[in-house]
């Protein structure tokens, strides 16, 4: 570019922060997965690391994944050196509200992101997470993975909750790495139904916080997970609304862990039975568990991801938006 008098303007350049990424989609759910130019994260621990990215540095989560840069739905996932000697990498999950204790859809998206992309073998990856190791095994095709979710239970049976507009309803807190509410669907479970799925699932949820819900601090029960009959060749059919509003479209896997838990808890479901969640979007995990101790058990969730895009974000200090938006 030159200038009126001839003389050649330099664009600068110099401050732009530049972070390294790869996209992909688990089953229709996507994951952002950050391999460089993460902010430096004090703390030895992930979950240590988590603290000081959900104090310290929202900006930087909200400029890496909400517009203009993303969008609402998807997950953020730092890779990160493990703490634990055990593990290949670290992994901590943030989405457009805040940092995520874990996530299974996310899990899976990391580990065939990184076979795609050539940085590890079909084999086992293991990760460290701010709840604990979480195995996963990338199968030969690269996108098949199954991950060991963090050991999962029932809390309470047969909560039940008054929700304005919606009268009383009865369901079951579970934790799958987040804390669930599990209750039937008011309406259909597919995409025509959006609307009205998310106004449920929201006044669902305020209704627990005004309550404490388990003892629960208002916000620690984030998700809501609305349960029908699935399609032929599935178990069950859910919708399962995120913390920051969004809807997941994979089955969800925290969410599959939890109701897995609740199924165990029942008697519904014996160790080893594969259950088959399907999710609003029609996406599958196939899905089971091992008896773990404490009357936890340990969850296995199987699905396939995609990497979608390969590339840097682009921070430019004079760039108003940089530190993104939430639409």
């Amino acid at each position: 570019m030159r200038t009126g008098n001839g003389a050649r303007k330099t664009t600068r350049i110099s401050a732009v922060q530049r972070v390294t990424i790869i996209d992909s989609h688990t089953e229709g759910e996507p994951t952002r997965l950050v391999t460089a130019g993460l902010p430096e994260l004090p703390g030895e621990t992930l979950a240590e690391k988590a603290k000081s990215l959900r104090e310290d540095h929202a900006p930087f989560m909200r400029g890496a994944i909400t517009e203009p840069r993303g969008f609402e739905a998807i997950v953020g996932a730092l890779l990160l050196p493990p703490h634990s000697p055990q593990a290949h990498h670290g992994l901590i999950f943030f989405n457009n509200l805040s940092t995520l204790r874990m996530c299974g859809h996310g899990t899976i998206g990391a580990a065939a992101s990184l076979a795609q992309a050539g940085l590890a073998e079909p084999g086992e990856i293991i990760f460290d997470t701010p709840e604990g190791l979480v195995p996963a095994r990338v199968e030969a095709d690269l996108a098949t993975v199954t991950i060991q979710n963090v050991p999962s239970h029932m809390a309470q049976e047969g909560l039940e909750v008054d929700v304005p507009g919606f009268g009383r309803i009865r369901g079951d807190l579970a934790w799958g790495g987040n804390w669930f509410f599990l209750a039937p669907s008011p309406t259909a479970l597919n995409l025509s139904q959006l609307s009205t799925l998310t106004a449920y699932s929201d006044a669902l949820k305020r209704a627990l916080w005004e309550m404490n819900a388990g003892g629960l601090k208002p916000g620690e029960l984030d998700h809501i997970e609305l349960i029908g009959p699935g399609s032929a060749g599935t178990s069950g059919r859910n919708f399962v609304l995120c913390p920051g509003g969004e809807y997941d479209r994979s089955p969800c896997g925290t969410g599959t862990s939890a109701k897995l838990a609740c199924l165990a808890a029942k008697g519904q479901l014996k160790p080893g039975d594969i259950w088959v969640q399907e999710s609003v979007t029609g996406s599958r995990f196939e899905a089971w568990y091992e008896e773990g101790e404490d009357g936890a058990i340990h969850p296995f969730i199987k699905g396939r991801a995609f990497i979608t895009l390969r590339g840097e974000l682009e921070f430019h200090p004079d760039d108003p938006l940089r530190h993104g938006f939430h639409a």
